[in-house]
């Protein structure tokens, strides 16, 4: 999830768990711990981008991260606030907790998020919550700014806690529900309409539960297309794209096409932009797809301009947004 999430919740989770032992400090510590694996970020200032990507959410997302952070984080925390009714374990408890949401809940979205590193290089990924989902994070923001104003003995302080906990859990089960349902209708859609697939993902779209993005995989390339949990109609109107891994060549043993082919879990297509070869990662969505589906690949990669790929997600993610593509977003998300 975003940054500004993770702070609000672990300030909340803080406060729940230690906020009558030390006060609001344990807003402040909560939403540190939770915050802590993205520390990963820095990785950028010497890292190319293709291994930056497969670093982000590496082993600072690892569930040997957690235990060894938090065995530290507790080992500070009872040193410092001496005077706190709180012990070892308790601080252990409070650290482990607050990095092991922050793990869980990157694991829902498209990205991966690698658990198990460094044993395996395997990324665990839901795709159930778009990265930055405002109806996952804002009755979190909303519980976070009242018992910042509320004063610590104040009696509603707990229901505050507790709506903001409640209502996103909650939501995310709504989301999981929607999950079930749509993996459900796409697989009837390929077979109403034969198309064969091997394998096939579903992921929500920019800020919402409702429309889907579908990618299906046969032995040559991938069918995409988008359906919406709001409409009548099931049928999706499918796109393909080659995969056109022969492009690669000699290209095929660098280093930065290795990594790249790694963490796209094998989504992947390469096209010929122009005099420019670019690397396809198809998790990420493709460039308001829902209103053309033709349209290019959020994540895409230069492979003959390496020096070109910055911020590689972010240019991709919002581009060319105006009114209009706005309005046929929010109609595709009504179904019509």
């Amino acid at each position: 999830m975003d940054s500004i999430t993770h702070i609000a919740l672990g300030a909340i989770i803080g406060d729940a768990i230690a906020g009558r032992k030390i006060g609001k400090m344990a807003m402040a510590l909560g939403a540190v711990a939770q915050s802590l694996p993205d520390i990963d970020f820095v990785a950028s200032s010497w890292m190319d981008t293709a291994h930056d990507v497969m670093a982000h959410r590496g082993i600072t997302h690892s569930l040997l991260f957690v235990v060894v952070v938090a065995l530290l984080f507790a080992w500070i925390g009872r040193r410092r606030w001496r005077g706190a009714n709180m012990s070892f374990g308790w601080w252990f408890f409070f650290a482990g907790l607050e990095l092991f949401i922050h793990i869980f809940i990157d694991a829902f979205n498209a990205y991966g998020t690698g658990w198990f590193e460094p044993f395996s290089h395997y990324r665990v990924s839901f795709n159930v919550l778009f990265v930055v989902d405002p109806f996952f994070s804002i009755w979190l923001g909303i519980s976070l700014v009242a018992i910042l104003i509320l004063k610590r003995s104040h009696r509603r302080r707990v229901f505050w806690i507790r709506f903001g906990l409640i209502l996103s859990c909650c939501y995310l089960y709504y989301c999981l529900l929607n999950k079930y349902r749509i993996d459900r209708w796409a697989k009837e859609a390929l077979h109403a309409q034969q198309i064969p697939y091997d394998r096939y993902f579903t992921t929500p779209t920019p800020m919402n539960t409702w429309l889907w993005y579908i990618v299906a995989e046969d032995s040559t390339g991938f069918h995409t297309g988008y359906l919406s949990l709001l409409g009548h109609a099931r049928k999706v109107q499918w796109s393909y794209f080659p995969r056109n891994d022969s492009l690669l060549g000699t290209l095929r043993s660098r280093g930065d096409v290795r990594e790249l082919m790694q963490f796209s879990q094998g989504y992947y297509t390469v096209e010929q932009w122009s005099d420019t070869l670019v690397f396809n990662d198809l998790r990420f969505g493709q460039i308001r797809g829902w209103e053309n589906g033709k349209a290019r690949f959020v994540f895409h990669y230069f492979l003959q301009q390496p020096g070109e790929n910055e911020i590689i997600l972010q240019r991709g993610r919002l581009a060319g947004w105006n009114r209009h593509s706005l309005q046929v977003f929010l109609e595709k998300i009504r179904g019509e």
